[in-house]
């Protein structure tokens, strides 16, 4: 199935991340044909950039290779529900889609917390599809998370 391909390189993304000791997020943006542009992972610590997070990251490097500022047609897969900063920033990219793996009640911006797609103020709303690699995404998060835990 494409959806998992495409989220299992994100979620390589993440665990890269976690080996980096950042939160285990993974993103991977594809265009209209499917063709990875970009992936990434977060990046918070190392780069000390709270605005380091790898949905923003990913958007970036997508955006430098197709040296535009809109992603038109263009696909986000994302280990972790977008926050409401990376929503915000995936609505003025101008995704068409984003397909993310564990939901985020706490700290999520799609279909959680500020849904940022929905607002009235929102001028672009992306399609979104949630529960991709569900399990392997939120293990992941939640075994980073425990081992932190016990380091304290």
């Amino acid at each position: 199935m494409r959806f998992t391909s495409q989220m299992d390189l994100a979620l390589n993304e993440a665990q890269q991340a976690a080996l980096a000791g950042e939160v285990p997020v993974g993103a991977v943006i594809v265009d209209a044909r499917g063709q990875v542009l970009a992936a990434a992972g977060n990046r918070t610590r190392r780069d000390c950039d709270p605005t380091a997070h790898a949905e923003i990251l990913a958007i970036r490097q997508a955006a430098a290779i197709l040296g535009q500022e809109r992603l038109v047609g263009c696909t986000l897969y994302v280990t972790l529900e977008p926050c409401a900063m990376c929503a915000g920033a995936l609505v003025h990219a101008r995704v068409a889609r984003v397909i993310y793996g564990a939901a985020d009640p706490k700290s999520g911006g799609t279909d959680h917390g500020a849904r940022v797609f929905t607002h009235p103020q929102s001028h672009h709303r992306p399609e979104v599809i949630g529960g991709i690699s569900d399990e392997a995404c939120s293990t992941l998060l939640v075994d980073f998370f425990a081992q932190q835990r016990s380091k304290a």
